[in-house]
């Protein structure tokens, strides 16, 4: 059996509430038949609250807008120079479990820091991928129908600071880092680029990268239309 086609669509910077409403309306609006897809996007400083999130886990967000967002997990910080990827996946087409999504997507991130010289890890009280006992990306689902949207944050090149303003995904005082200070120079598109190959890979999806689509306006607003 031929592996399934994935279609990648890169959106550039883009406001988190309008990219949440248009994953969650895809996944709403898909078929047996609809390709799965990957979206790689950058957002504004943005805090989001999972569905399970305390309030004591905000410390003090300050000017930074905080979006209550139905994805599993507590408080995390997106912000510009962090790789966000949404998984809009049917699972019952690669034939795993939502437990096997969230072990392929820290894969993906273990194996692309190991390529680059950096060794890390996934805990399994506490998802995500860490470096000694630092966060560098945060993970977050939602499963609807047999299909998943939401997915992961890479920390590349960020300010971490607002990090600070809260408990990082429910821990008090988790350090955070990023590519950058553990001495990867790639950059975003470099490192995204190689991220799609590795969950590709983790999945059993067929997709070089020369079918990343750029962003296309259109599409979205036919999600957001009523």
């Amino acid at each position: 059996m031929n592996p399934p086609d994935l279609y990648v669509r890169a959106f550039g910077l883009r406001d988190y509430s309008a990219i949440w409403r248009a994953m969650r309306q895809f996944t709403v609006q898909r078929t047996p038949e609809t390709p799965s897809e990957l979206w790689i996007v950058e957002h504004p400083p943005t805090f989001t609250q999972g569905q399970a999130g305390k309030p004591e886990h905000l410390l003090d967000p300050g000017p930074i807008p905080v979006i209550q967002t139905d994805r599993g997990g507590q408080i995390t910080y997106h912000g510009p120079g962090q790789i966000v990827i949404y998984l809009l996946i049917s699972l019952r087409e690669i034939g795993i479990n939502v437990r096997a999504l969230v072990s392929a997507m820290e894969n993906a991130i273990i194996t692309l820091l190991a390529d680059y010289g950096v060794a890390a890890q996934a805990k399994k009280e506490a998802p995500g991928v860490y470096v000694e006992s630092a966060k560098i990306a945060s993970l977050g689902l939602r499963i609807k129908r047999g299909c998943s949207y939401h997915g992961l944050a890479l920390n590349v090149d960020m300010d971490l600071s607002p990090f600070q303003q809260i408990n990082p995904c429910g821990y008090p005082g988790l350090s955070v880092t990023q590519t950058i200070d553990q001495g990867i120079p790639a950059g975003m598109t470099e490192l995204s680029t190689a991220l799609i190959e590795k969950l590709c890979k983790q999945l059993g999806y067929r997709n070089p990268p020369e079918r990343i689509h750029p962003f296309d306006e259109l599409f979205i607003d036919s999600l957001l239309t009523p």
